[in-house]
């Protein structure tokens, strides 16, 4: 239990859990609003509620409990560190479905609170293969550079969102929630099985 608890504290969890309950709260004020989507390809009038969109924000602030601050320690531990870290992506996951859940409490209709959890699973995935592939300090660039073009770029000619667009479907999406669950499927396997980088220090400076 220590060893769980030095861990937690090692990757400043509590403080990511509490900047991230301080957004829940203020989606949970805005539970209502909806959010314009600013389609550079047509004119197109389609808008998404907040709360299906707030989730790429948790996925950002809890990534950045995935920097380890004792790479090297870690590599050389007696005791193997994948049970650590895959207990560590679990813990990320409900805290960030229940965080993108929240809402509820404002009024939020269920069919939004599952797309909320469904985009909250797919970006967590997407900022654990990004600090797989880039490092645990840009592991917020692949939420980003996704829903970046989402919103720009996401509705089709018909006024519907592409296929690619995951995060901007409706809750009764497969392909959404399929994309979702893969991105995260992804995500714990490259999170749960490759260890921090040696140079992860530098990433900080």
């Amino acid at each position: 239990m220590n060893a769980a608890v030095a861990y937690a504290r090692s990757r400043k969890l509590p403080r990511a859990a509490l900047v991230s309950l301080a957004i829940a709260f203020a989606a949970t004020l805005y539970a209502g609003r909806q959010v314009q989507i600013p389609q550079l390809r047509y004119l197109s009038d389609f808008s998404v509620p907040l709360a299906a969109t707030v989730p790429v924000a948790h996925a950002v602030v809890l990534a950045t409990t995935l920097f380890s601050p004792m790479a090297d320690l870690e590599h050389t531990a007696a005791q193997p560190m994948r049970r650590y870290r895959a207990t560590h992506m679990a813990v990320l996951l409900a805290l960030g479905a229940v965080l993108a859940a929240l809402p509820l409490a404002g009024g939020l209709a269920p069919d939004v609170c599952t797309a909320a959890v469904r985009n909250v699973t797919g970006y967590l995935g997407l900022a654990m293969i990004g600090a797989r592939v880039f490092g645990s300090g840009l592991a917020w660039l692949l939420p980003l550079a996704m829903f970046a073009p989402t919103l720009l770029l996401g509705v089709g000619v018909d006024n519907t969102p592409e296929t690619w667009a995951w995060s901007i479907h409706s809750a009764s999406s497969t392909s959404a929630a399929v994309i979702a669950a893969a991105l995260w499927f992804v995500g714990l396997v490259a999170a749960a099985t490759g260890g921090p980088r040696r140079n992860e220090r530098a990433e900080r400076q």
